[in-house]
């Protein structure tokens, strides 16, 4: 018979999470840690390594290797790897999703939401050898073709967030593998584990060892990725503070880089709009995913005319909302670390001091969950001046901030100063206000009455200005240009008929 204490033993058991490299769990050497909590729970239930700059270095080495035979591997056995990889990830799609809300906390059907985001980039990265083919003009000059080639760059270094452990690994990741390079990903601290059965799908569907490779670790495998000399590129999803010191750092080396940053998204409101259609929207995007993403809707810009009687929908739509534990059936989960929990809770108290009115304050909430669980309820505050911080900071929490404006006119000018550029999005039935609205308004993603305009996977995904750094957006076109480089021939094949000296410059 197991004793109580065995019990309590078990029960706390911490597991730990390996690295990935040449196509097997591999065991950290070291020594550094981190704790990888369960946010629900509010307790430690795996722990992760630190890689030093040698085993960095150590995976980039075996990647380098890989990628020479990867890149001279057929274009139908790449496809054929990829159709396998996509096969393999739909099936195991619910597992992953249980890793996912484990470690990050959103809710399972979340979780679910981001897989599936995930596989239509793995579904393009099946369409590579349409999206990497060159072009040939013949006859250029008698006799002369020319002719475009686009190959792999070699080791691309990809960088992911806690907010979406899967889906931008799975952004990045299958068009760089499609294109013929080898990867070494970085994946969060904060919740790795999903990383791993990524490593383990592209195994099972035939990636030869060592194309993909999965490093943990802090700032000094950041650092060392950056700097490796026999890494071609850096892919990097983050806060704009971090995505920017990616970009410097990186393009220092040498090295072709998009980083993609933060965002303080605006959905404006117009007197002609749906209000009911307006409020689910606000709610649905203003706290999916606890507001832990880059394109939530955290700023309601509300023409002053339809302001209170939208707010008061709003609110009343937030009421509905169940928080607690994902695995239980709820529409919210916890934020990511008792830390940021904390963080986000203290832009409440910024907000009432600036003046600002708390409609509905998620410190208030009741929870469904272990009450060691890092919680806080959906918040919704009116009356927000542009000049407090809590409009300015990217909050990335449950937080829904108003500010009202007198017209579209002014309304636009708040989105057009603010320094983020992600996405935006317009409610109105009004369609010459919509039209007006896509083509002035200074933002890389835009929705017309769409609150999260996240384009599908055969378009691409990026902001403008500080949201943004580096060449080219993630997946669609421009994810195939960056992570494949162009060579142009031109060729002649001489006939014998053409024949003789001239030493002049050529001039066709």
């Amino acid at each position: 018979m197991t004793s109580t204490a065995e019990h309590t033993a078990q029960a706390t058991t911490i597991e730990p999470i390996p690295h990935w490299i040449g196509g097997e769990r591999r065991t950290a050497t070291g020594g550094r840690t981190a704790p990888v909590f369960d946010p629900a729970l509010g307790r430690q239930i795996r722990e992760v390594p630190l890689a030093t700059a040698e085993e960095l270095g150590e995976a980039v080495a075996i990647a380098k290797a890989a990628a020479a035979g990867w890149r001279d591997t057929s274009v139908a056995k790449r496809q054929q790897v990829m159709f396998a990889f996509r096969e393999l990830v739909a099936a195991r799609r619910q597992e992953l999703a249980e890793v996912i809300t484990s470690e990050h906390g959103k809710v399972i059907s979340d979780a679910l939401g981001e897989v599936a985001r995930g596989l239509e980039v793995v579904e393009l990265a099946t369409a590579f050898p349409l999206l990497t083919k060159g072009e040939f003009t013949e006859n250029v000059s008698t006799g002369v073709d020319v002719y475009s080639l686009r190959q792999p760059l070699g080791v691309v270094g990809i960088i992911s967030p806690f907010n979406f452990p899967a889906m931008v690994p799975l952004w990045f990741a299958p068009i760089a593998i499609a294109a013929g390079n080898a990867v070494v990903l970085k994946p969060s601290e904060k919740d790795p584990s999903a990383s791993i059965l990524i490593a383990e799908l592209y195994r099972e569907a035939g990636l030869p060892d060592g194309v993909f490779n999965v490093v943990h670790g802090d700032k000094e495998a950041v650092d060392a990725l950056l700097t490796h000399p026999d890494v071609a590129a850096i892919s990097f999803v983050g806060s704009t503070p971090i995505a920017q010191y990616v970009y410097e750092t990186a393009s220092r080396e040498g090295k072709r880089v998009q980083a993609l940053g933060g965002a303080k998204n605006h959905m404006l409101v117009l007197p002609d709009a749906d209000l009911d259609l307006t409020a689910d929207a606000a709610v649905n995007a203003g706290f999916g995913s606890a507001g832990e993403r880059c394109m939530a809707i955290s700023v309601v810009v509300a023409v002053e005319s339809i302001a209170d009687e939208l707010v008061e929908r709003i609110a009343a739509k937030m009421a509905g909302i169940r928080t607690g534990d994902g695995r239980r059936s709820c529409d919210m989960g916890p934020l990511i670390t008792q830390v940021h929990r904390d963080k986000v809770a203290g832009y409440l108290d910024v907000a009432t001091a600036d003046g600002a009115t708390l409609v509905v304050d998620g410190r208030d909430a009741e929870f469904d969950g272990e009450p060691d669980g890092f919680w806080l309820g959906p918040t919704l505050v009116d009356h927000v001046d542009p000049s407090s911080a809590v409009y300015r900071d990217e909050i990335f929490g449950p937080v829904l901030s108003v500010v009202r404006v007198a017209s579209y006119e002014e309304g636009m000018a708040l989105i057009a100063a603010n320094p983020y550029g992600n996405g935006t999005a317009i409610f109105t039935n009004d369609g010459g206000a919509a039209r007006r609205f896509q083509h002035e308004v200074e933002v890389g993603m835009v929705g017309v009455n769409v609150p999260i305009p996240v384009p599908v996977g055969y378009f691409s995904f990026g902001g403008w200005k500080s949201s943004i750094f580096g060449q080219g957006k993630a997946y669609g076109p421009h994810g195939y240009q960056f992570f494949t480089r162009e060579k142009v021939v031109t060729s002649r094949w001489l006939d014998p008929s053409h024949g003789g000296l001239n030493l002049g410059f050529p001039q066709n």
